[in-house]
């Protein structure tokens, strides 16, 4: 008798640890499911690569060339993302609060006066890819001119999207600064990209980023807004 009393007490305790850890279990996949869809209501996937549902939100982003081909290593071609990131401050409303351009990738955050930040990012991305390839055929010293347009041919072969090149990979996440600390981070991080590539010793030298804006220095190449804390906030709650 005692016997059985036992069991059935063992029983009932054990199915109460299963009722609670499935009470856990159910809360952590219902939070899980809400974080997840927090993050689709904020970049959905599309045909061409993720799009920016917070049209009003500051943006980290970063654009890459197909197989990380070192394009970037020549002056003329770093000018001509320069010159188009300038465009587009001051014909579209580009808001840039960031941006550093490595040997073959760009990172920015940003925003955009009008909301119309996909727009901008879609229109910039296809101007600069013409430009640039063609700046690769017509370099008298591009060496590896052959090399790279074979690369650029064989990643459009893959993309229906893409005719005959495709310079940009479309894996550009965007990632809507959602903290301070998030945003502090992810500001570092793209400054100290130059350092912990051994271009330079302090971020503020190279010149090709927003490093020297945020440390007092001389204005750098592009119109930079200092991202302060309460523009952050204010990101958070729009």
């Amino acid at each position: 008798m005692l016997l059985s009393l036992q069991l059935s007490f063992a029983v009932l305790s054990l199915q109460l640890s299963f009722a609670v850890l499935s009470l856990q279990l159910s809360t952590k996949t219902f939070y899980l499911s809400m974080l997840f869809l927090l993050f689709l209501d904020k970049a959905t996937m599309t045909e061409g690569g993720y799009k920016i549902r917070n049209k009003e939100g500051i943006h980290f982003i970063t654009f890459a060339v197909v197989d990380w081909i070192d394009v970037f290593t020549r002056k003329e071609y770093r000018e001509i993302i320069v010159d188009s990131l300038r465009y587009c401050q001051q014909s579209k409303g580009l808001i840039v609060y960031s941006w550093c351009l490595m040997s073959n990738h760009l990172h920015l955050v940003i925003s955009t006066r009008d909301h119309n930040t996909s727009d901008i990012l879609r229109d910039f991305k296809k101007f600069t890819s013409k430009q640039i390839i063609q700046a690769i055929k017509e370099h008298p010293q591009e060496s590896r001119s052959e090399w790279m347009l074979d690369l650029f041919a064989k990643a459009a072969e893959k993309n229906s999207r893409n005719k005959t090149y495709q310079f940009w990979r479309q894996d550009n996440q965007p990632k809507e600064l959602f903290s301070v600390g998030f945003s502090m981070q992810k500001l570092e991080y793209i400054h100290n990209n130059p350092v912990e590539a051994g271009i330079v010793d302090k971020a503020e030298d190279y010149i090709y980023s927003s490093a020297r804006d945020y440390c007092g220095m001389d204005k750098g190449l592009l119109e930079v807004e200092i991202l302060e804390t309460h523009e952050i906030i204010k990101n958070i709650l729009s």
